[in-house]
């Protein structure tokens, strides 16, 4: 019997490759321990077991994610509701600082379908319902009076989302939106994944491409009260934004295509101000949105160490739970609860008063599709859809 003697070089080359599949294998397990081992109960009391079910043929279910000072915020695949955000006061004590429902039941009907969502293919409003590209017109749903809202009847914010990672901190969702959905061309290839860091961050990020051209405004819709989801108004937080103009709007809320200054107006929030101070001003377009309803237009700087710019911050005096917002959109639609009554029962059975929440949506401007005078919207095939935004918490004496 011959014996082959493989020269030293190769089995060293051999043994190494052995290794590395071994530690290959290894890392997999892991990651898939990991994944299956994060928890099934949340400390803001949401149940997994009320997320757990089939809509349109595809699983839902819920997904928890912590970072090591104890802040948790909660997940669930349809539509990407952030469900639940726990964040500590300047005394440690956690709140849960995002209204929502405590139920998927509760995201099925319409007066919870915006609550903590995605928001697409187009956030914010597109006048009339229509748009033109290249010639050809496109003609959506009108979900808001005459014109168009949020993707339509049924958008981003109403379907099941494919998890593609999960680790103790982070999450990536993925769905392909099929051309004409909703009325928009294309199929959207769409990526969104949320990282809690130890820094206390939340952090966005968006990637889509498209195998036509179609306009993509994606954001999310979280509605904040630093008190506590359904402990009073937000009056009284402290509000700082980076804007020297903001969108002049129509009665159905579209821009007239004027950036109004805010010098010398009650959207002049580049000093520090409450919400309430001057929200009841005898002021036409505060009127017209019942309250802030509109889309700022963000400075160029300051920005953080990873280049995004200083949108806005918000400040809740009693608690002292600050807020801080930095994105790589050139506006943030400020929102302050102005159509929510109190008939609306969230998390824990509280009504989701008047006023009781603050919207700060990162996004392009709203009609883009409209006015060619605004920053462009529309994604064209080849090119890739990108967008990053930072919810940022922190206390304060």
């Amino acid at each position: 019997m011959k014996i082959t003697v493989l020269p030293k070089l190769l089995v060293v080359l051999l043994l190494l490759g052995a290794f590395s599949c071994k530690e290959k294998s290894a890392k997999n397990e892991t990651d898939q321990n990991t994944a299956q081992s994060l928890p099934d109960t949340t400390h803001s009391g949401i149940a997994k077991a009320d997320f757990e079910r089939m809509v349109d043929d595809k699983p839902v279910s819920l997904y928890v994610l912590r970072n090591k000072n104890g802040i948790e915020a909660t997940f669930t695949n349809y539509g990407q509701h952030l469900v639940s955000l726990l964040v500590p006061d300047k005394n440690g004590k956690m709140e849960d600082v995002v209204l929502g429902a405590a139920t998927l039941e509760g995201y099925e009907k319409p007066s919870g379908k915006y609550f903590g969502s995605v928001i697409g293919r187009y956030g914010n409003r597109i006048a009339n319902g229509q748009f033109t590209l290249d010639g050809t017109t496109y003609e959506l749903a009108k979900n808001n009076g005459k014109n168009h809202l949020h993707g339509g009847l049924k958008g981003f914010e109403s379907v099941v989302w494919d998890v593609d990672s999960i680790a103790p901190n982070y999450i990536r969702f993925h769905r392909i939106s099929p051309d004409m959905e909703e009325g928009y061309p294309g199929n959207l290839d769409v990526t969104v994944d949320y990282t809690l860091s130890d820094t206390n961050e939340l952090k966005i990020n968006y990637l889509a491409t498209t195998d036509k051209k179609t306009p993509v405004n994606l954001t999310n819709h979280s509605f904040f009260n630093l008190k506590g989801a359904g402990n009073g108004t937000i009056d009284d937080h402290i509000v700082q934004i980076n804007a020297d103009r903001f969108n002049a709007v129509d009665e159905g809320l579209i821009p007239t295509g004027e950036l109004m200054p805010v010098v010398n107006t009650p959207f002049d929030f580049r000093t520090p101000k409450t919400l309430g101070q001057d929200i009841g001003a005898d002021f036409p377009q505060l009127k017209i949105g019942n309250g802030y309803d509109h889309n700022f237009i963000l400075n160029s700087g300051p920005k953080n160490e990873d280049g995004l710019v200083f949108a806005a911050k918000v400040i809740e005096p009693k608690s002292g739970r600050v807020m801080e917002v930095f994105t790589s959109e050139p506006g943030v639609q400020v929102y302050t609860g102005n159509f929510l009554d109190g008939t609306t029962l969230g998390k824990k059975g509280k009504p989701y008063v008047f006023r009781g929440s603050i919207c700060l949506e990162t996004q392009h401007f709203p009609d883009s599709p409209n006015q060619n005078a605004f920053p462009s919207t529309i994604l064209a095939p080849g090119l890739e859809y990108k967008s990053t935004t930072v919810y940022k918490f922190s206390t304060q004496e």
